[in-house]
């Protein structure tokens, strides 16, 4: 009687254990391979990592459900977002009054300006973008950067490029005269040694402020709310603290 009453109490765990898998939703997240310390290609374990990998991560295990995270471009973001090839984006983009018409956004989760990269042979002590008027430059096709910065007036061309990893590139080789990306990434990047022959300018002021954000398809004001209670539970208890040290971040 004993061992048959086991029996029907096991199987009731394993009952229940299935139909908890069965109930928790998994999603797609899009993240970018290049983005570090953000999102990147750990090439070791050939998955994607980095601080925006790490909070939806925890995001998804204090919400109860998983998620997949899926390393694409950046231009293809929104795109995949749109599509439904993914549910959220959780990645260095930034919260611009142009994305949030295409796209609903979580609150900020971090903010920095952009980062100056010239030659290392450069040695001019830049003050303002002015120093660099006439001059070639570059940026990252579909980040927060290509239009303000063609706005100055200052460049005879603002050269769209794939990615930051061309932009530093072609900064090296001297092709261009200076590039612009996000100031943690590429600040993380060449403190890092994965560019050489280029050198980070301080002292520059940014001319554009970037809050950062995860976003959902619009309308989805669901997934919104449960992002922006755990992300708000993160920022009262220090977790979102402790992802951003481990990275590097402050």
């Amino acid at each position: 009687m004993k061992f048959k009453l086991l029996r029907v109490v096991l199987g009731l765990l394993v009952a229940v254990t299935f139909a908890h898998s069965a109930l928790a939703q998994n999603y797609k997240v899009g993240a970018t391979p290049t983005g570090v310390p953000f999102t990147f290609l750990d090439t070791k374990t050939n998955s994607t990592q980095g601080v925006m990998v790490d909070l939806i991560q925890a995001i998804a295990k204090d919400q109860g459900f998983t998620v997949d995270v899926q390393g694409m471009p950046f231009n293809t973001l929104i795109p995949s977002l749109q599509t439904n090839k993914i549910d959220i984006i959780s990645a260095a983009l930034g919260m611009t009054p142009a994305r949030a018409e295409v796209v609903d956004f979580t609150d900020p989760v971090y903010s920095y300006g952009e980062g100056m990269v010239v030659n290392e042979k450069d040695t001019m002590e830049y003050k303002s973008y002015e120093d660099l008027k006439g001059a070639l430059v570059g940026v990252q096709v579909g980040t927060v950067y290509v239009e303000p910065m063609k706005a100055t007036g200052y460049f005879s061309e603002v050269r769209a490029y794939d990615s930051m990893a061309d932009v530093i590139r072609d900064v090296g080789l001297g092709r261009i005269k200076a590039g612009f990306g996000d100031y943690p990434i590429v600040a993380y990047q060449i403190s890092q040694g994965v560019h050489k022959d280029v050198r980070l300018v301080k002292g520059v002021k940014p001319i554009v402020n970037v809050n950062i954000g995860m976003a959902v398809r619009k309308g989805d004001e669901a997934m919104k709310q449960k992002l922006n209670a755990s992300l708000a539970k993160f920022k009262a208890d220090g977790t979102l603290d402790k992802i951003l040290a481990k990275w590097g971040l402050k």
